[in-house]
């Protein structure tokens, strides 16, 4: 028997990010991937079917708004969390919009972060405001 909990997807365009939230998560008992970028993302939102994705706003290439409209359009019917080091009302208004259940700011406290997961993974599907950092 496997002691994963979730499967959760960073998609973020820094390793540092990636990384950072790849070993504190998987200190939970969640199995974590990453990808890049966008395009990278949803191929393997199509493979892992994660319950939760972790998603930066600002990437090159597909940013965090198209891949959300992207995840949208296959029907994916993910949580996700956007993360933004600019918290521009006017993208978090539009990525609330395409279905993004909660955003923080960078830098974030990784304690924070962690307990909005929790609230998210286990059900509260109520929207979080939570402004980090």
């Amino acid at each position: 028997m496997s002691n994963i909990k979730h499967t959760v997807l960073v998609i973020d365009d820094q390793p540092g990010i990636r990384r950072l939230l790849m070993e504190v998560l998987s200190e939970e008992g969640d199995a974590v991937h990453t990808a890049a970028n966008g395009y990278e993302g949803i191929q393997k939102v199509k493979d892992l079917k994660p319950v939760l994705i972790l998603m930066d706003m600002k990437m090159p290439g597909m940013d965090g708004i198209e891949t959300l409209r992207e995840l949208k359009r296959l029907n994916q019917a993910n949580k996700v969390i956007m993360m933004t080091a600019y918290g521009e009302l006017e993208l978090v208004n539009i990525a609330k919009e395409l279905g993004a259940y909660a955003y923080i700011t960078k830098p974030f406290d990784i304690i924070d972060l962690c307990s909005m997961i929790a609230t998210l993974i286990s059900g509260n599907n109520k929207e979080c405001e939570l402004k980090i950092g």
